[in-house]
């Protein structure tokens, strides 16, 4: 099995040194015009240069520089003549490691901070106002910085809380710029950028449209490709991406495994293959995934049962068009195309140092004997990338702007073993869920709305004049810009009482319905 993982951009390489939001300063770059990619601090200065980059970012961590068993960096990284700007343990280390000195003297900052800019800030902090509101996080302080090094801002806990080394393209900073409570943060990162690096603001979708229609075409020749299309926006954007760069060698096909929402199988077989010209083919599966899920009700289990009963479909499908191509005389089916984006593979433990949260169907589930080389052209990308591609690739805004939703379908929103029955209540009651929403306007103020069935769980309750012993319903609102942090949305009473009581009232053996107010972290967007 093979993978289309990289870009041929070059890249601003974000070191994770264990941080919570190593990811998102990895967005944020993206969000600044500049291709981003993250690597462990496990990696050598020659593994590193090898990724040729334009630019280093040393992360955040939870570790203090001086204990033992702190992640450390080759500090070789130093001596490659590459502009690098370190953020919080980032900060810290750099400075530690080129000479400065690192003290934890009892003063901490945690939240909102006032700091004072020296001077006129230099290339990282100038044009920004001399006092400014920053996001801390820390109980250590940079007490001397290194030779060489200018201090560029102060707080009241903390002497050096952003120096920079202008020769050698040194920058770094106490605080967190990725967060958007530090007033100015991401001018922080566009300076570092644009004026400590000289780069330019070239990553965009029309650039990652043309760069990947020409890997395509290299990478599959003449030969026939089979696209995983769910109705979703990744599967959606990768299979317009891919018939763009090579037209009629592709076929969709979209497994109905019966773990779909409602009216889903209607949006891809009618508006996706209106709008795109796609070949479709259609699997009716449903069957054969509900008996592989009888009596299941581990969360990976499931999530492992249905990546692998969907690379079967797909395996069925291939022997049905190998024989046709040899019938006719064409090309072999070769390749499968995955809408797998970064999320995917930072949560699946894409890379060494990455913790593995839970596997996703197109990432860890897949069978070791897969008969495909995959094509995945957004496995570098972030949902919202993701979307402004469909955008520029003429998907309906229907499908591109929908709420994401997971390759397993309803089966990982079930707490429980999954039966039809079941099935046909957590699809009801998503369906009011939806309807309530969009009807209030709210579709673009949240990023997904899980409905979770609580299937093993029933409560007591009074319908009818009756005592009841139904299940419980979950709504999990929340926003997000790219899925690796979230919060949940501050939905309006009324709305939730409009859907409260269209489930209670409407959806059978339901008698409950309940609000998810957990954040990420520490609880994931789905609940398995």
């Amino acid at each position: 099995m093979t993978e289309q993982t990289e870009t041929q951009q070059r890249p601003a390489l974000v070191v994770d040194f264990g941080a919570q939001y190593a990811q998102l300063i990895a967005r944020r770059v993206r969000e600044a015009g500049v291709y981003s990619e993250i690597v462990p601090h496990t990696a050598t200065a020659a593994e590193i240069a090898e990724k040729n980059p334009v630019a280093i970012i040393l992360s955040g961590g939870p570790s203090s520089v001086y204990e033992e068993g702190a992640p450390r960096l080759d500090p070789a990284v130093f001596e490659l003549g590459v502009p690098t700007l370190g953020i919080c343990y980032g900060f810290q280390y750099m400075a530690q490691t080129l000479g400065g000195e690192v003290a934890h003297t009892g003063l901490r900052e945690y939240g909102a901070t006032d700091a004072v800019i020296s001077g006129d800030g230099g290339t990282l902090l100038g044009g920004q106002p001399n006092e400014q509101n920053v996001w801390m996080s820390h109980g250590d302080q940079v007490a001397t910085a290194p030779e060489g090094f200018e201090v560029l801002a102060t707080t009241e806990a903390t002497k050096v809380a952003a120096f920079a080394d202008e020769q050698r393209r040194f920058y770094g900073v106490q605080w967190h710029p990725e967060v958007k409570h530090s007033d100015h943060g991401q001018r922080v990162l566009e300076n570092f950028l644009h004026k400590g690096a000289g780069l330019a603001s070239d990553w965009n979708p029309d650039n990652v449209i043309a760069e990947q229609v020409e890997r395509i075409r290299e990478q599959v020749g003449d030969a026939r490709v089979i696209s995983a299309l769910s109705g979703g926006v990744d599967s959606a954007v990768s299979t317009a991406l891919v018939h763009k760069a090579i037209g009629d060698q592709l076929t969709a096909v979209f497994v109905d495994h019966g773990l779909l929402r409602k009216g889903e199988r209607e949006q891809v077989e009618k508006d996706y293959v209106e709008s795109t010209g796609v070949r479709l083919i259609t699997v009716d599966a449903a069957d054969t995934f509900l008996g592989h899920l009888e009596g299941v009700t581990d969360p990976e289990e499931k999530r492992k049962i249905i990546g692998r009963e969907f690379i079967r479909a797909f395996e069925k499908v291939q022997l049905d068009l190998v024989a046709e191509a040899k019938a006719s005389g064409g090309a072999p089916v070769k390749f499968l195309v995955q809408g797998t984006l970064y999320p995917d593979v930072v949560e699946s433990g894409g890379g060494a140092g990455t913790a593995n949260i839970k596997s996703h169907h197109n990432v860890g589930g897949l069978p070791d004997d897969l008969d495909f080389e995959l094509i995945e052209p957004l496995r570098a990308l972030f949902k919202d990338e993701v979307r402004a591609i469909g955008r520029e690739l003429g998907i309906p805004e229907a499908i591109v702007g929908r709420q994401p939703f997971p390759g397993p379908g309803l089966g990982i929103r079930i707490i429980g073993e999954v039966t039809k029955d079941r099935l046909e209540i957590l699809r009801e009651a998503d369906a009011i869920a939806r309807e309530e929403l969009t009807k209030a306007g709210l579709d673009q103020e949240i990023w997904q709305c899980p409905v979770v069935l609580l299937a093993d769980v029933r409560s007591v309750g009074v319908q009818g004049d009756g005592r009841t012993y139904g299940h419980p319903i979950v709504l999990r609102p929340v926003s997000s810009e790219d899925a690796m942090t979230a919060d949940w949305t501050r939905l309006p009473y009324d709305v939730l009482s409009k859907i409260s009581n269209r489930i209670t009232n409407s959806v059978r053996d339901v008698n409950r319905v309940v609000l998810d107010v957990t954040s990420k972290p520490p609880g994931t967007i789905e609940w398995e």
